[in-house]
């Protein structure tokens, strides 16, 4: 499992924990979780700039 912290230390912001079988957005119990093609296709958009 791979975690990354959208905010530095001391914050209270979202992280984005990547298994190998989903991706889950949020903090708490406010997450989003994502299927690995939802999460291909969520990058996707926002490097083309759609997002």
């Amino acid at each position: 499992m791979k975690i990354v912290s959208l905010c530095s230390k001391g914050s209270c912001c979202p992280v984005v924990r990547i298994t190998d079988e989903q991706v889950e957005i949020g903090e708490k119990d406010n997450t989003c979780i994502l299927t690995k093609d939802q999460w291909k296709t969520l990058k996707e958009k926002i490097l083309k700039k759609e997002l």
